[in-house]
């Protein structure tokens, strides 16, 4: 896929890693411009020192409304105005309701859902300057199917879902469109540790038909799809990129099983 982003302007929310980084790259590869909003100072300067013409680093606490103001304010004053958002800034979390500390289910509400939230209050008014835009917001197949022990993340990706639904019906009119993408197992920082236990990372691709993790490029592909007038029809659903792994109820493998005796 060959996009033209020229003269294009985007918010990208955890844009120093993961995701995030690779849809930043691909725009600046495509002559379009962002604005990496993130707290990982290093990653973050060095990525945006790779294409000093088209981006800009700002440090952002996406818990906070004043940040992302301030950085969609840099997307302005630098680039002359915004034409979406795409927010991935997240973090995981282990824990069930009876057992995990108050102070991270709080931490992971914050990150996942008030970050998409804050971003989307900020970013709206400088879509609406430009006549529409488009906002991609990262939810993950956690927020449609539940996970043992993610209870702070599934309600987080949960809500992110159907606040994706909300923003495209409500501002439909002003010609904004907004769309949740919902990944599986991909290959990030954020899947790392949990990856790296033989394990886990052995029961995941036992589940995945395709036998493999996804890559940070693949999903970084559909998200600049949707940010194209490509998708210019597309609006107010999610996205599933798994790998098939959302496509099972969960029964036992049973033309498997008796191939296997």
């Amino acid at each position: 896929m060959d996009i033209d982003f020229t003269g294009k302007v985007y918010l990208v929310t955890g844009g120093a890693s993961g995701i995030g980084a690779a849809v930043v790259r691909y725009l600046a590869q495509h002559n379009g411009c962002a604005v990496i909003a993130d707290i990982n100072d290093q990653a973050g300067e060095a990525l945006a020192a790779q294409y000093p013409q088209q981006l800009r680093y700002v440090k952002t606490d996406v818990t906070q409304l004043a940040p992302l103001g301030a950085a969609c304010e840099v997307a302005e004053t630098i680039f002359g105005g915004l034409d979406g958002t795409v927010n991935s800034a997240g973090i995981g979390s282990l824990g069930t309701v009876a057992d995990m500390p108050m102070e991270e289910w709080h931490k992971v509400i914050d990150i996942d859902l008030h970050g998409v939230f804050h971003a989307c209050r900020a970013a709206i008014p400088l879509l609406r300057k430009r006549g529409g835009g488009t906002i991609v917001n990262i939810a993950s197949l956690s927020g449609i199917r539940a996970d043992y022990g993610f209870a702070a993340y599934n309600a987080a990706k949960a809500g992110v879902i159907n606040l994706t639904r909300t923003l495209a019906l409500d501002h439909a009119q002003e010609k904004i469109r907004a769309t949740a993408v919902c990944p599986g197992y991909i290959a990030t920082p954020l899947t790392a540790a949990a990856g790296s236990v033989d394990a886990i990372h052995a029961d995941w691709l036992a589940r995945i038909p395709l036998q493999r993790a996804g890559t940070a490029d693949e999903v970084a592909q559909l998200i600049v799809f949707l940010l194209s007038p490509a998708s210019n029809y597309i609006t107010g659903t999610e996205i599933v990129i798994d790998g098939g792994l959302g496509s099972s109820n969960n029964q036992p493998n049973i033309p498997g099983i008796f191939a296997a005796m």
